[in-house]
Parts: structure tokens; sequence; C-alpha cells
């Protein structure tokens, strides 16, 4: 629900704030005080586009605050909130509220917050969109348009055709797809053979080779371990003769290390002078190190290797591992990676014509299947379409429009010669279109005998918005808490049809938060809350605006203005509290 709204700087409004309420709440005062004002600022709150020319003149920029109070609602929408709420880093304030607010510069500039988060104008469509709906002076032309009366029809089926519809949907996608890639096999077949042969050596070659991972790596540091072979065997014989002498019996060789270290020992340990026969001890550790030092060089000399050739073996090897990664990728590691692509690649770039025939067949079972749910779904229409055509006809002969019929029509929607995509429905060739493969069209007749013609060739300004609130409280029946904002949705209309609009209005708020822009004052009576929008005029001939709540009796004065200009007289305001009491039976009883 829409708790309240602050604007700022926008059209003739200067400043202004409102604090609605449940139930109906109408908005009256003279024509250019700023009424339209209100509901331009709900549409900013609704992420419309931003005009300019909209900020008052004078002002930097014009600014729309509104509160929305999200419990209670249906669940799934207050987890839709949380979830964008979580996403956005939005908070909502300590009573529970969420504020959203929309700026618009003089510059053309506009910037979007919510819950004290910067964010992008669509998150703020996607957060208003199942909270608040607003019908605009023009929005009742949007229902002329086919895809809104097929929108309409389907909310009115309710969930019987939203899940049909899905799995509509569902069906197409999978029957596109499939039939894109047959066509793009049919079309491709000889370049992705080329790319098949091109896959196909690739891989052959690499197998050929078949590197192990991270090889490349481990035979450069080979390679240089054996390009430095001899000298690296060299310094590792000396430091073993060095440490456990030569076995070459030459008699001139000097003495080992460890000879030495041992000689020491059993000099020190045999003295009777306690200092140095500690010291013996030390040397029998030296003696333990250079031990293990020994046999780990002794150890690195065996490893080394023998075979003259094996530096040649490693070298060949790795111009073998080079040629690959000048092909594929840069090192091995990613030659690996690029084989394992290609392997999938190829499992997909099957163009044999057996593997065509397969997908063809694949492509006719998802059409037959998409067939089948298209059926499905335009039968449900059908069914409903009946329903919702007598309940907005019932509607209407509330609204003084004699004896309207309002007629749902659906057709099949033939595919033309250039449709991409056309669909073979029994023995008929229809467009199968993001929502199916109906036409809806919304035609009214005068009366039950006449013919029912289109509404765009049949129905006034004045008629089509007493057709669009007949709808709007047909679909509302079985939907709660949503705002519903309307922007004189009785232009046109006068005498009994005002007050059954009204009526209708009061009816519609049971379920809804109802906001109604009105000129009437056999609409304004049934409100529940009545604001009125001043206009003031100053010494400098500037027009600015204010809204205000008005107490019962500020209604009859209200009330009696909107009767012809009748504020001032007792005739008036007679005739204003007599509109009161009338609406507040029909409330009431």
């Amino acid at each position: 629900m829409l708790a309240e709204i602050r604007i700022d700087n926008l059209g003739v409004i200067s400043e202004a704030y409102a604090r609605f309420h449940g139930g109906l709440t109408v908005l009256t005062g003279e024509t250019g005080a700023g009424k339209t004002m209100v509901v331009t600022s709900l549409h900013l709150l609704s992420g419309v586009r931003a005009d300019p020319s909209r900020v008052r003149v004078g002002a930097n920029r014009a600014v729309v605050e509104g509160r929305f109070e999200i419990e209670p609602a249906p669940s799934h929408i207050e987890q839709q909130i949380a979830e964008l709420l979580e996403a956005t880093g939005a908070q909502r304030d300590e009573d529970g509220s969420i504020i959203a607010v929309r700026t618009v510069g003089s510059d053309g500039r506009s910037r979007a917050h919510l819950g004290g988060r910067s964010v992008p104008v669509g998150v703020l469509s996607e957060f208003t969109g199942p909270l608040l709906t607003v019908h605009g002076q023009n929005d009742q032309l949007r229902l002329l348009r086919p895809d809104e009366q097929r929108a309409a029809l389907d909310r009115f089926g309710g969930k019987s055709v939203a899940g049909l519809l899905d799995r509509y949907r569902t069906r197409r996608r999978r029957w596109l797809e499939a039939r894109a890639e047959l066509q793009e096999r049919t079309e491709r077949s000889r370049e992705l053979a080329q790319e098949a042969d091109r896959l196909h050596f690739g891989l052959d070659e690499i197998d050929r080779v078949a590197p192990e991972p991270g090889e490349d790596t481990r035979i450069v540091d080979e390679v240089r371990r054996l390009s430095d072979l001899d000298s690296l065997r060299e310094a590792a014989t000396v430091a073993h003769n060095a440490l456990a002498g030569d076995d070459s019996g030459d008699a001139d060789a000097y003495s080992a290390a460890l000879d030495l270290l041992g000689e020491a020992r059993a000099r020190l340990e045999g003295c009777d002078d306690p200092a140095l026969r500690e010291l013996g001890p030390r040397l029998g550790e030296a003696i333990a190190v250079v031990t293990d030092v020994t046999a780990d060089i002794s150890g690195y000399l065996s490893d080394l290797p023998s075979d003259p050739s094996a530096l040649e073996t490693l070298l060949n090897r790795q111009a073998e591992l080079k040629n690959l990664t000048r092909k594929y990728a840069a090192d091995i590691d990613g030659v690996l990676e690029w084989a394992r692509e290609a392997r999938e690649r190829l499992s997909g770039l099957d163009v044999s014509a057996e593997a065509i025939d397969k997908l063809a067949a694949e492509v006719e079972a998802e059409a037959a299947a998409t067939a089948e749910a298209a059926t499905a779904l335009s039968t449900a229409r059908h069914k409903v379409a009946g329903k919702l055509a007598k309940a907005v006809s019932k509607e209407l002969s509330g609204l003084a429009m004699g004896r309207a019929v309002l007629d749902v029509h659906i057709a099949d929607r033939a595919a033309t010669a250039s449709d991409t995509a056309p669909l073979q429905v029994g023995d008929r060739l229809l467009h199968a279109g993001e929502s199916g493969i109906d036409e809806v069209e919304f035609r009214l007749a005068p009366h039950s005998d006449a013919p029912a013609r289109p509404l765009a060739r049949s129905a006034s300004g004045g008629e089509l918005s007493r057709v669009m609130l007949a709808l709007e409280v047909v679909l509302a029946g079985s939907e709660r808490g949503a705002t519903m904002v309307f922007d004189e949705v009785d232009a046109g209309v006068g005498g009994r049809a005002a007050v059954e609009i009204g009526r209708r209005l009061a009816r519609l708020s049971r379920t809804h938060q109802v906001i109604v822009v009105t000129h009437l004052p056999q609409v304004a009576a049934f409100a529940d809350t009545h604001l009125v929008v001043d206009k003031v005029d100053d010494r400098a001939g500037v027009i600015s605006s204010g809204v205000r709540t008005l107490s019962e009796e500020e209604r009859v004065t209200e009330l009696a203005r909107m009767l012809a200009g009748l504020d001032d007289t007792e005739t008036g305001r007679a005739h204003a509290e007599e509109l009161l009491a009338v609406a507040h039976a029909e409330r009431t009883g």
C-alpha cells in the first residue's frame, strides 16, 4: 500500500505532502491546480521515462518520494520484494516501510533511490510493479491494443491459463532452438565439416605426442640439468673424494676428511685431560654429518644419467611439445584444455546424414509438442473468454451503458509469407508468437442483438473509460492488495453513470487501495479519504499548488463547488450533503 507521498517542484506543485489510507481516496481540485501532477509523480515512481519539462519553472530538479507499506501482501509479492531488497542492499525503515525516491533534473538527468540506496530506474520499476498500477488519461488507449486485451484475458484466467502459457513458452523455446540448430547444420554443413576435420587433425596430432600435464616445464628443468652434466659430475666426485677418499688406490692421494676426523677423535678420547676428552663427542657428531653428506653425494652421482644420448632424447621431446604449444596454446596445460574443448565441440558437430535426420525428427517432435501446448492454451482461453465477457457486460449494465455487451473474440493468427517460424497446428499453418497462436479482440455491441465491433470503432472516450473500469473491477475479484490509481477514469461521463462509477470504485477499494483523480462529485462522494489540490496565484503571477486532506465539513464545501460552483449556496451544500449521505449508505449497506 502507498502510505504517503511527497512532491517537490513538479509542474505547478512547489511542495506538497499527502498521506494515503486504505479504501478509496479521491483527489479533486480546480482545473490547472495540479491534480494530474500527483498521478505524474506516481508514474515517476513506477519507473516511466522522465520528462524534464515537468520540472517546475525556475527549479533545478523535481523530487518525488513515496513510502510503501508492504505487509500484508500476497506471500509471493513479499518474497519478490525481499529478494529485490537483498540484491540491491536497500533497507526498510524503522516501521518496516520502504521509501522510493525519483529525482528529475531540469537537464533531463534522472536518478532513483530505494531504501536509501541509489539504484537504476529499472529496479524502481521492478519494485513498484507488483504494488502500484497507474491508469492515466491515455492509458485506456492501451486497452485498444490486441496484446493488452490478450493479457487481460490471461489475467482473468488466473493460474490455469498462466500454467499453460508457461508450458507453451517452454515448448516453443525448445522447438525454436532445435529448429535453429537444424537450420545451421543444414546451411553450414560444408563449413561445419571442415571444422570437424580441423578438430580431428589437431586431436590426432596431440594424441600422437601424448603430452602429460606440466611436462614442458619439467623438461626445461631436466634439459638445463643435463646440459651441465659434466661439470655437475666433476663437482660431486671431487666433493665425495674429499670426504671419503677415492678408489683409485693412488698412494699419494690426500687423506679423506672422514679419516682425518676419525684420527682426531681417537687422539682426543685417548688423552687423560678431561677438557680434551669432552671434545671427542662433538667430533663424533661432525663425523655423522659428513657421513650423511657423503652418502647423499654418492646417491646423486648414481642418479646422474650415464647414457650420452639422454640429453638428445629430451631435446627431441621438447621440440615435439613446442610444436603443439605453437599451434594450440601457450603451454602444455593449455594444449590439453584445447583438446578437451575440441572433443566437446566434436560431439555436437556430427554432420552426417544420419545426424541431420535425427535432428530433423527431433524438430518435428518439438513442433508437435509446441502445437499441442498451443492448442491447450487456446482451448483454455476460449473457456474463460465467455466468462470474462459476461462479467464485464454485467458491470457495464450498471455503468449506464444500457444493454451494451462485451464480446471477447479469439481467432487463430495465420502465418504470413514472411513468418520465420510457422507452426503446423492440425491442418493450419499458424504464427506461433511469444504468447500463443491466438489473436484476442474485445468487441462491443450496443445490445445483444446488434453486431459487436472492435472497441476502437465502437466505443467513445467515455465508454472506453467505463469498459476499462468494468474490466478492472472484474479482474480485481481474484486479487488483493495492489494500489490502483485512476486519472479521470470518469472523463466524458455524468449523471447516473457517474454514480455507478463511484459505486464500483468503492467496491474495488474493498480489496485494493484505490486512488482516483476525479472532477465528478458523484464519484468523490464515495471516498473514504478526500484530498484536494489547492491552487494559489501570488502577486507575481506564479501559480503554486498543494495537497491537503479535507474534513467532513470541508468535503461538503468541495462537493458543492464541484456541483457547478455552488459552494457558497445553501442549495449546493444541501445537494452535496445528500450525495454524501447516499454514498455513505451505499458503502455501509
